[in-house]
C-alpha cells in the first residue's frame, strides 16, 4: 500500500473524535473532514474483517479521495465481494460524490454504505444534495449516525481508555433533524423518477389517442366537413 503517511494511527483521540463527530447544529470551525472505515471481504452468510482505520482530508485532496487512492492500491479479488462502511464527520462533497460513484462502477463486486455525522453543504446548496442521489443511484447506502453508530465508532476507533460513550445534549435530536432532511433529499430523486415516468405514460397515451383518432378518420366519415 503506497499511503502509509495517510493513515493516521488506528485509534483516534477521544476529544479529536467528539469535536469533529458531534452533530451540532452549527458546527463552526470544524473544517477538517474525518472518515473512519471497515473494510470486510463477504463470503456467502460470513464476512471477514480485512482493515480498518481512520483518514482524514490533507491540503488539496479531500479525504474520500484519499480511501479511493488507498483501496486502489488493493489486489480485490473480482470474484469476491466486498463491504466498505465509511463514518464520515461530513457528508461528501458533491466532486467527491461524482469520484466515488464513478469508482464503483468500476468494482461491481464492491459496495459502500455511508453513516454521516453532518449533511455538508457549499454555496451552491443544490449541489452537495445532487451529489447525495447520485451516490444513492450508483447503489450507496447513505445515513446519518444515531447513537447506536457512534457507539459503535467509539469503540472501535477511539483510545476511549474503557471509558463508555456518553451522549451529549441534543445528539438524538439533532440526528432525526439531519434524518428527516437526508430523507426529503433523497425522495427528490424518487420524485423526479415518478415525475418523468408520468410524462412518459401521458406522453405514449396522448400519442395512441391520436393514433386512434387519426384511424377513426380514415375509417369514417369527416365529422367536421
Amino acid at each position: 500500500m503506497s499511503l502509509p503517511l495517510l493513515i493516521h494511527s488506528l485509534l483516534m483521540k477521544q476529544r479529536k473524535f467528539l469535536y469533529h463527530f458531534k452533530n451540532v447544529r452549527w458546527a463552526k470551525g470544524r473544517h477538517e473532514t474525518y472518515l473512519c472505515y471497515v473494510v470486510k471481504r463477504r463470503d456467502s452468510a460470513t464476512s471477514f474483517s480485512l482493515d480498518f482505520g481512520h483518514l482524514r482530508n490533507k491540503s488539496g485532496c479531500h479525504v474520500e479521495l484519499l480511501f479511493l487512492r488507498y483501496i486502489s492500491d488493493w489486489d480485490l479479488d473480482p470474484g469476491r465481494c466486498y463491504r466498505v462502511t465509511w463514518f464520515t464527520s461530513w457528508s461528501p462533497c458533491y466532486d467527491c460524490a461524482r469520484h466515488v460513484a464513478d469508482f464503483l462502477r468500476g468494482y461491481p463486486n464492491l459496495s459502500l454504505r455511508i453513516f454521516a455525522a453532518r449533511l455538508y453543504f457549499c454555496e451552491d446548496r443544490k449541489a452537495e444534495p445532487e451529489g447525495l442521489r447520485r451516490l444513492h443511484r450508483a447503489g450507496v447506502q447513505i445515513a446519518i449516525m444515531t447513537f447506536k453508530d457512534y457507539f459503535y465508532c467509539w469503540n472501535t476507533f477511539v483510545e476511549n481508555r474503557e471509558k463508555t460513550f456518553k451522549a451529549w445534549e441534543g445528539l438524538h435530536e439533532n440526528s432525526v433533524r439531519l434524518s428527516r432532511q437526508l430523507r426529503r433529499i433523497l425522495l427528490q430523486q424518487k420524485e423526479k423518477y415518478r415525475e418523468i415516468g408520468f410524462v412518459k405514460i401521458k406522453s405514449f397515451c396522448t400519442k395512441a389517442v391520436v393514433r386512434s383518432e387519426k384511424t377513426t378518420c380514415k375509417m369514417g366519415e369527416n365529422i367536421y366537413k
